[in-house]
């Protein structure tokens, strides 16, 4: 007899949680829910929670409460709202939690999972940069498990299975080059919100969509495939593949290389972690390799795309810079949605709020704790605003 497996997914109705229910969703009788949460999409949460009978529906932002309340009004699903309900929400019992909260705010939930020993889905990018160490010593301390999400990561997990990671040379990362990737280069200067957030080949929310186009997204992924698989910088690559079906290559010392190939569908990479350690079918495209025709690859351009080179900068520096890089990069990210600079200036904001940050004593050494994370956030994101001034 199949055993139940409780489930948490934070972030619920974005485009992560959304593929993950849709697992859950055809699979009744194999999972019990036990917490969801989202944001304003109060509509969503609560029509979700209802045909999946969660235990608990939580929305971050306290004035959705009533709503929420309103719209599970005798359904017997407890309601609760705000930062700390969410966290609360994390600390119930649940043998796989997704972690799919966009941005910093995903990283107390995700902590305060792992110190009742769940197996954490990882989805949420920013708790691999801001806090990698913490985040895994957390995990091993209390015998929790960390599964990667990302297509990316998931691939290279998948491509280590049996293989003895000290024979990996080199891990190569393929990134789709977003929206602009086809476009000359004095033409992304007046590049519009409407336009980047408009992906070739992934479905996926506004702001993970336009770092996708900034290569902000992959320059985060750099970066936890250094904190998640202990890569030096020095074997990580990447290279825009377009196709997006190649999600990573692993090369070994003997000259192989152990690709991952699949569809543009993020429940490949869910389902793979939901099931684990188990391979179970999933409602995902098998490809026509003849169709298909050609895979083709170009170089990711450090010139076109700047990101790339702060995330080696982060992880030369070290320390806090992971927190500071995400926190100015959400911050940039804010200022361009909201029109108020332009497309290539979101990575002049965060280079120079880290040449600001950079000299600060004992930034590489301050010991990695949620409140020196969060301070240092809070330091960045106020850091910059104030470049704006300066930006040309």
């Amino acid at each position: 007899m199949t055993q139940v497996r409780r489930v948490s997914v934070f972030g619920a109705t974005g485009s992560i949680g959304q593929n993950t229910l849709d697992l859950i969703a055809r699979d009744p009788q194999g999972f019990e829910v036990v917490a969801l949460t989202g944001g304003r999409n109060v509509a969503r949460l609560a029509h979700d929670a209802i045909r999946l009978k969660a235990q608990i529906a939580v929305t971050c932002f306290d004035e959705c409460r009533a709503e929420l309340e309103e719209r599970l009004k005798g359904t017997g699903i407890e309601v609760a709202s705000g930062d700390a309900a969410v966290v609360e929400a994390a600390s119930r019992p649940a043998d796989w939690v997704m972690s799919a909260i966009v941005g910093a705010a995903g990283l107390r939930p995700g902590l305060e999972a792992l110190k009742h020993g769940t197996t954490l889905a990882l989805a949420n990018k920013e708790s691999l940069v801001t806090a990698g160490p913490l985040l895994l010593s957390e995990a091993k301390a209390h015998g929790a498990t960390v599964l990667p999400v990302d297509s990316e990561h998931s691939a290279i997990f998948q491509a280590l299975i049996g293989e003895d990671q000290s024979a990996v040379e080199r891990v190569i990362i393929t990134a789709s080059g977003g929206a602009f990737r086809d476009w000359p280069m004095e033409k992304l200067a007046t590049a519009t919100v409407a336009e980047a957030s408009s992906h070739p080949n992934w479905d996926m929310g506004q702001r993970i969509t336009i770092d996708s186009a900034s290569m902000f997204n992959k320059a985060m992924e750099v970066i936890e495939t250094k904190e998640f698989f202990g890569f030096t910088p020095d074997q990580i690559e990447v290279i825009v593949h377009p196709e997006s079906m190649i999600h990573a290559l692993v090369g070994f010392n003997d000259g192989a290389l152990m690709a991952h190939v699949g569809p543009a569908d993020m429940r490949h990479a869910i389902g793979f972690a939901l099931n684990w350690p188990d391979r179970k079918t999933l409602p995902v495209e098998r490809l026509d390799l003849a169709k298909i025709g050609a895979f083709t690859f170009r170089e990711a351009c450090a010139d076109r795309y700047p990101a790339l080179g702060l995330a080696r900068r982060v992880m030369e520096e070290g320390g806090l810079m992971g927190a500071v890089f995400n926190a100015a990069k959400e911050a940039a990210l804010d200022h361009f949605i909201a029109e108020e600079i332009g497309f290539l200036q979101m990575s002049e904001m965060v280079e120079r709020t880290m040449d600001r940050l950079s000299p600060r004593a004992g930034l590489q050494n301050d010991v990695m704790s949620l409140d020196s994370i969060l301070d240092i956030d809070r330091e960045a994101r106020l850091i910059a605003r104030e470049t704006i001034k300066t930006l040309g």
